[in-house]
């Protein structure tokens, strides 16, 4: 007869030998053994050495204090308690795995498994994922008499994205159950046997920068997931969740969060195609992401807002991020099979949009939905914005690759409409008395965040236009502790949204106030970096300015804050621009055969560096500044071209190769 009343039995270490692997399942393991750079950035690298990861640390219920570290030798769990904590100290995704012991049989008793992305919502029950009314519930299974044995979670139950797993037992007697061997086989980067061979990097003087460049990459990393393992559709009737769905073609997808939706919602690549690039260098994901909306495109020139299985048709805006999507694959990889593939696919959905520009000049949308903000007018200023940045980037694809199908009328064609445009949209939308952007050509009470960000990333008004000064500063006016405050996605509760700020970034760097940008990138993404509630890990989808969940509440999130994402692409815009801007190192034209270095500040930041790959080779920038003079150096590979534009100096084209110059600087 056993004794055993929930003694700690020790088993297996933290993976069996037998169940690691490489890559997740059967995918095609083709990713790159290694990373790019090593140095002393790689400390900051959140990305765990294997696919198979042990939690950390046990948390108690409710209040979630330190219990201790997890011991793989096990862990006991009582009937009697709320359950156990098991914390993995950063978000994670996959499919959970452990032995377990009863202490004593019993016919009635089952296990229960909940998760969280954030630390408010540990308990018995998930977070939001399945776009349902509430919480998902546990995932639970019974142990039908047996008293010892292995539990692994099924594939369709596969769990995106969690920090928190809660694990607890229910039972008809005052048993326990001891647990060993509690691992998670991350199903994210699928492709990729080495999870830390990221393809670029970045590393300064400012430690808070570096951990949030590298938070923006991890959490691309956990959006880039096996084409299979997508979210069922909708159904609000449901607690559980099934993530077993066909989301896109190849082995790896880029979607738009870990934990949810867990599609291809193609709004977010103006953010999460260049972060990505930058930083993991993974474009498999993004050109599989960009296949599944336009291989989807009707007749028309529509493209679907998402991807398979919600392929609805009604966001103009989207169908241009789409186009401005299609521009930065091109301009990273130069990969002329898919462009000359998708080319007449591309140019029906420029002449779609086009179509719908009124007689006023501007954009009047048909479809109507958008990134989550309130839908005031079918005028509105950002899908002008949009357009205006699909005509010019459209151009200079046409001027890149000049054996397209009618690449020089359509490059004429593209620029003239561009020019006209511009023209339209500071005639329509521009309101001197707030040198600001209004929403629509009547709208005298919103100037919202996107369309005021966007005219300044996407050059609607260059540095130089004393507008842009003036835009500039507006936006500072919505500034918060937190980051700012965004006008258009709530008029009652003071919301940030951190995929418009990543905007916004680009914004203030294009303008020449890096200090504005950088003062951003501190207080907004600082802030949920270091709150205790957060994966710490990632950058989260949207939250209020009092650093609480209840982004979108009361815009279709049915003011659930379990339901907002902690891991999502579109936040990822200080990877990008830190590199791109910061450092300023930048590819001009495809595959970086042409390149820029123009760093944004030699005093807001001592010290910077970056580094890319392309199928070029390596791209690699650095500044330090000391005492009054700084020392510039770049490696680029031969034969590429550059231009070296420094803060107070005139610009001048160099070939590619190593370089380096000191200049000296007032302070």
């Amino acid at each position: 007869m056993r004794t055993n009343f929930c003694i700690l039995l020790g088993l297996a270490s933290a993976a069996r030998a037998s169940d690691v692997k490489a890559c997740w399942r059967n995918s095609t393991c083709d990713g790159l053994l290694g990373p790019s750079f090593t140095g002393p950035w790689d400390k900051y690298n959140f990305a765990p050495s294997s696919r198979f990861v042990a939690p950390r640390r046990l948390l108690s219920l409710p209040d979630g204090a330190l219990v201790g570290d997890y011991d793989a030798n096990g862990v006991s769990i009582k009937a009697s308690s709320t359950g156990t904590v098991f914390d993995f100290g950063l978000e994670v995704g996959g499919i959970v795995s452990f032995d377990y012991s009863l202490s004593a049989s019993t016919s009635n008793a089952s296990v229960g498994l909940a998760f969280t992305e954030a630390k408010d919502y540990i308990g018995r029950k998930s977070d939001n994922s399945n776009g349902g009314t509430g919480q998902d519930d546990a995932l639970t299974f019974a142990l039908n008499g047996t008293r010892d044995g292995r539990y692994t979670m099924p594939d369709a139950s596969l769990r995106g994205g969690f920090r928190y797993l809660t694990i607890f037992l229910v039972a008809d007697a005052d048993v326990c159950v001891t647990l060993t061997n509690v691992n998670l086989e991350i199903s994210f980067q699928p492709t990729w046997s080495n999870l830390r061979a990221y393809q670029g990097y970045f590393y300064s003087s400012e430690e808070l920068l570096d951990r949030i460049w590298y938070s923006g990459a991890y959490t691309l990393q956990t959006n880039s997931v096996p084409g299979n393992t997508g979210r069922a559709n909708v159904q609000t009737d449901r607690t559980g969740w099934d993530n077993a769905a066909y989301i896109g073609p190849g082995d790896t997808v880029l979607l738009d969060g870990a934990k949810r939706d867990r599609w291809v919602w193609i709004g977010d690549m103006g953010v999460a195609v260049p972060s990505a690039f930058v930083s993991t260098g993974d474009m498999e994901s993004t050109k599989n992401a960009l296949r599944a909306i336009f291989d989807n495109q009707s007749a028309d020139g529509t493209l679907p807002k998402a991807g398979p299985p919600y392929l609805s048709r009604d966001s103009d805006t989207y169908h241009l991020w789409a186009l401005v999507g299609f521009y930065n694959y091109y301009l990273y990889t130069g990969d002329d099979v898919f462009l000359a593939n998708y080319w007449p696919k591309y140019v029906l959905g420029v002449n779609k949009l086009l179509s719908k520009v009124n007689n006023k000049g501007i954009v009047n949308v048909t479809g109507t939905a958008d990134w989550g903000r309130w839908l005031y007018s079918t005028e509105r200023s950002s899908a002008s914005m949009l357009l205006y940045r699909s005509l010019v980037t459209g151009s200079f694809m046409t001027d890149w690759a000049p054996n397209l199908a009618n690449a020089s009328a359509l490059h004429t064609n593209w620029t003239a409409a561009a020019i006209a445009l511009q023209d339209s949209i500071i005639a329509q939308f521009w309101d001197e008395s707030r040198g600001a952007f209004k929403e629509s050509p009547n709208n005298t009470f919103l100037y919202p965040q996107d369309a005021n960000s966007m005219a300044l990333a996407f050059e609607v008004l260059n540095a130089s236009d004393p507008r842009a000064e003036c835009v500039s500063t507006y936006l500072t006016t919505n500034w918060t502790p937190l980051g700012p405050i965004n006008p258009e996605v709530s008029a009652n509760v003071s919301t940030i949204s951190p995929f418009i700020t990543s905007i916004e970034l680009e914004g203030h760097f294009k303008v020449e106030h890096p200090e504005r940008s950088l003062a951003l990138i501190r207080s907004a993404w600082g802030w949920y970096l270091n709150t205790s509630n957060g994966t710490q890990s990632t950058v989260p989808e949207g939250y209020l300015a009092d650093g609480t969940w209840g982004y979108r509440g009361d815009r279709g999130y049915r003011f659930d804050p379990t339901y907002v994402s902690h891991a999502h692409g579109w936040s990822s815009g200080p990877t990008s621009t830190l590199t791109e801007y910061l450092v300023g190192l930048r590819v001009v034209e495809p595959k970086g055969r042409k390149w820029e270095l123009k760093p944004a500040t030699f005093v807001e930041v001592d010290r910077a560096e970056a580094g890319f790959t392309t199928g070029l080779g390596k791209f690699w920038a650095k500044f330090e500044s000391q005492n009054g003079t700084v020392s510039v150096q770049w490696d680029t590979p031969l034969g590429t071209q550059g231009y070296v534009h420094l803060p107070g100096q005139q610009g001048k084209t160099v070939a590619g190769g190593r370089g380096s110059t000191v200049i000296d600087i007032v302070l």
